[in-house]
């Protein structure tokens, strides 16, 4: 198949386009050509601005659009258009970002209620699903990952846990043990992100880990065994931790209070639709060890992405755990 993919070189997109071509199909880049310059030197590359020159994408036709990039109606908008009835499916990398509520302790799926209005980042993805199924009815198939992760990460969400464990001593874990944490792999996203592509498949998607499946306490685990280290994790409350001013999902990545109102339910979306669509989740110690092992790689060293949280110094762990001992 020719795929069209908007965007692509950074994270989600530079794997889109390996799992493509280990299925033996045609890839087209287009972006601004700003990262990733020597990735793929086999495949098209088209230059644009999906805020301004789209003649790139005029004239031309694709078996299918991967839309990794769209993130303002305005922009989806624009390269369908752009593209006229060349389009014949249509893939859309969306978000959990977009439902309204996030109930503690309650689990949702696709039909969840999504945000209103247009101010946001879930807003705008929502929005973005709305100028997509009113252009494309029954063309369109809406992924919403929550937590992407793995290797050439640039938040440092998930790749905080690895390589902190593997450095071992003491280790401050957040909230309870049995904590329901979420996440999807970049590659088992991307895989079936093609997959979904080549079966024509249409609809709305969570692309998340299984829901209540997956517990803080073994992500830890997992995290030892794969690096070998020796750690002594000590599990602080939720209750300290607001006491105490930590920022939820970034100084601490994957902790958010399970009581939190707004978002102590984010964790716990339902994947059986996406499942049911052949997305396919890799075990846990894969994720780790290739995510360790690129961290490895690239020194260890956090991007300078502007997507990158800044999770808790040494110092502020070591202050933390100090203030835990007294309160125990």
């Amino acid at each position: 198949m020719r795929i069209l993919l908007l965007g692509g070189t950074i994270f989600l997109g530079r794997h889109i386009v390996e799992a493509a071509l280990g299925r033996g199909h045609q890839v087209t880049l287009f972006n601004r050509g700003r990262h990733g310059s020597d990735l793929f030197p086999e495949i098209e590359r088209l230059r644009g601005d999906r805020d301004g020159d789209l003649s790139a994408l005029r004239g031309r036709r694709w078996d299918a659009v991967v839309d990794t990039s769209g993130y303002r109606p305005e922009q989806v908008r624009g390269a369908v258009e752009a593209l006229g009835v060349a389009v014949e499916h249509y893939t859309f990398v969306s978000s959990i970002s977009v439902f309204r509520d996030f109930t503690p302790g309650r689990s949702y799926d696709e039909d969840a209620p999504r945000t209103e209005g247009d101010v946001g980042y879930g807003a705008l993805k929502a929005r973005c699903e709305d100028v997509l199924e009113a252009i494309l009815p029954g063309r369109v198939a809406c992924v919403r990952p929550g937590l992407i992760v793995g290797p050439h990460d640039p938040t440092d969400r998930f790749t905080y846990w690895p390589r902190r464990v593997a450095r071992g001593g003491d280790v401050l874990a957040p909230g309870r043990p049995e904590r329901p944490v979420q996440f999807i792999d970049v590659r088992d996203l991307a895989a079936g992100c093609v997959r979904l592509v080549e079966e024509r498949r249409t609809g709305v998607f969570d692309a998340v880990g299984p829901a209540s499946a997956l517990t803080m306490r073994q992500l830890l685990d997992a995290c030892c065994a794969v690096a070998g280290s020796v750690t002594r994790v000590h599990w602080v409350p939720d209750e300290e931790l607001v006491a105490a001013g930590v920022e939820a999902w970034s100084e601490l990545p994957l902790w958010i209070p399970e009581s939190d109102a707004a978002f102590g339910g984010m964790l716990l979306a339902d994947n059986r639709r996406a499942l049911a669509a052949g997305l396919i989740v890799r075990p846990l110690a894969d994720t780790v060890s290739a995510t360790l092992e690129w961290d490895r790689q690239r020194g260890g060293e956090p991007s300078d992405s502007p997507t990158r949280v800044t999770p808790i110094t040494p110092e502020r762990e070591a202050e933390l755990l100090a203030r835990h001992a007294t309160l125990e």
